[in-house]
């Protein structure tokens, strides 16, 4: 919810197909986002602005490559779950630093939602990961604090978005909707109880149409 304070805002982001899901089944550490959830993100990853931030040249400047520059503005810290920082399970693996090598596209503080802690540590380009043990609503409190007078956002998988958005922690939910289908695997928009959304922007492309909503 908006920190009436200094207008910062929680916003949650994601990609999903058509029929709900944020990433297909069977998913692992060689097959991340599951059968067929890679297609997700093939409109992002054409983009000039998707490969600026993770250090690539070339990509179209196109309407999907602004709608990234736009969510990305304002952004202080960033919160995500276990899962998509990292394949395993269970205690940590101390080598495994994350899945986007030595400098993460994010350049803030992050953190990552875990049963199992874990020392902090710092990646090249000023992306800190703090591993939160004790709830969401401990991760959201230290992530406001880390991002001052900007937003929060919460990055994913499914399950974190739906555990802010069961909880009323979330202002604003902005969904990437991508025309395919999945079947199966990670449901977003369960177990969020009387969830209630007011779209207030929605771009449309050939690849994906950008849809944001207002929470509450």
């Amino acid at each position: 919810m908006t920190d009436e304070g200094n207008g910062q805002m929680v916003r949650a982001r994601i990609a999903v197909s058509i029929d709900g899901f944020s990433a297909g089944p069977n998913q692992g550490a060689e097959n991340p986002l599951g059968d067929g959830g890679e297609r997700l993100h093939d409109w992002a990853l054409e983009t000039e602005s998707w490969r600026r931030e993770h250090g690539r040249e070339g990509g179209e400047d196109n309407i999907d490559s602004e709608v990234i520059d736009e969510i990305q503005q304002g952004i202080g810290a960033v919160i995500m779950g276990r899962n998509m920082f990292s394949p395993g399970r269970g205690e940590w693996d101390p080598e495994w630093k994350g899945w986007w090598g030595e400098e993460p596209p994010f350049h803030v503080p992050v953190f990552v939602l875990t049963h199992h802690p874990r020392e902090a540590f710092e990646m090249a380009g000023g992306t800190t990961f703090t591993f939160v043990t004790d709830g969401i609503e401990s991760a959201l409190e230290q992530a406001r604090a880390a991002a001052g007078d900007d937003d929060v956002l919460i990055a994913g998988g499914a399950e974190t978005i739906q555990q802010y958005l069961a909880a009323d922690l979330a202002d604003e939910l902005f969904l990437h909707v991508v025309p395919v289908l999945l079947g199966d695997g990670d449901r977003l928009l369960e177990n969020v109880g009387d969830l209630r959304l007011q779209q207030t922007e929605v771009v449309g492309t050939p690849a994906v149409t950008h849809i944001r909503y207002a929470v509450g």
